[in-house]
């Protein structure tokens, strides 16, 4: 049976690009089920500019909730089997719902999918892909040219080290993933009352209740890189949020199996010490030691002690 694919888009003030947003899924080689965009209480034509596709575009308004309540307010409204999710500034490649829709056709088992994406500027210029940028990536990349060296290659993530890697840098973000709308309204959703990081929440929770995991070695999409991004804004905030958000999962980790509580540890680790980094550069040098202490305790290592020590340097 053939899946069907329902795209949510959470848009906030975000009129100047979600015409290219909607139009790259619109353009799919795999035509998406429908289309959902959820206005977060803009203050700008966003809502118009939804209504500009009449029909073929779902819009649902609400009051200013936060990315989090658009994203599960979408989801909730879908009468597709499968959700797939764009920010309103980002775009898909023509053949992202393609690529996984097709091998979930073939193959029943698979949990989720994620695969690669790329980062651009402003001005549209290339700064990099996130598979080759992160070693749990890297890693995938390696197995799929042994496993099947085409160039649509595709492998199924499935061991332990691989899922603990992947946990702790992980390398698909929310515009490449297809879940099952059934799992993701069994999972509660993406977690709300966080600000930073309530994607790698949700993905993490997912990821311990799955057993096989799709990767396409592709690029499925863009991720526009500008300054108006929270941890350029405000890295301080920004990086606080985000230990405060991992802090929760945290607490979630002892239920989750072993290799997925490995990662979130590694994962709040490397959170630790950047937050650590952008006191430090802030000028806030007490500070920044108290916010890498707790890893002495809760993950030691002589990891854990250089990342104390890099602070006492300054």
């Amino acid at each position: 049976m053939n899946p069907r694919f329902s795209v949510v888009i959470p848009a906030y003030n975000s009129a100047a690009t979600l015409t290219r947003a909607i139009e790259s899924v619109r353009a799919q080689s795999w035509p998406a089920h429908e289309i959902i965009v959820v206005d977060d209480g803009s203050a700008d034509a966003t809502a118009e500019v939804a209504r500009q596709f009449g029909g073929t575009v779902r819009l649902i308004q609400q009051s200013n909730s936060g990315v989090s309540v658009a994203r599960n307010a979408g989801a909730a409204a879908a009468t597709g089997d499968w959700l797939a999710f764009l920010d309103a500034d980002d775009w898909y490649a023509p053949d992202r719902i393609r690529l996984h829709a097709e091998w979930i056709a073939e193959d029943g088992r698979l949990d989720f999918l994620t695969g690669d994406y790329e980062y651009r500027d402003a001005a549209n210029v290339l700064l990099g892909t996130s598979m080759a940028q992160h070693a749990s990536g890297r890693a995938m990349l390696f197995k799929s040219k042994v496993a099947n060296p085409t160039p649509a290659a595709r492998v199924v993530m499935d061991t332990p080290a691989e899922i603990a890697a992947f946990v702790a840098d992980h390398f698909g973000d929310t515009h490449t993933l297809s879940v099952p709308r059934a799992r993701f309204i069994a999972l509660g959703g993406y977690p709300t009352g966080f600000k930073v990081c309530e994607d790698v929440h949700f993905l993490t929770r997912l990821v311990a209740q799955s057993r096989r995991i799709g990767v396409v070695c592709q690029s499925l999409g863009v991720y526009a890189i500008h300054d108006g991004s929270a941890t350029r804004r405000d890295p301080v905030a920004a990086q606080r949020e985000n230990v405060r958000t991992l802090g929760d999962l945290m607490r979630l980790a002892i239920h989750f199996p072993l290799p997925v509580r490995q990662g979130v540890a590694v994962r709040m680790q490397s959170a630790r010490y950047n937050l650590g980094c952008a006191l430090t550069k802030s000028g806030q040098r007490g500070a920044a030691i108290q916010a890498v202490l707790p890893l002495l305790t809760a993950c030691p290592s002589w990891k854990s002690l250089r990342h104390v020590l890099s602070m006492l340097r300054g």
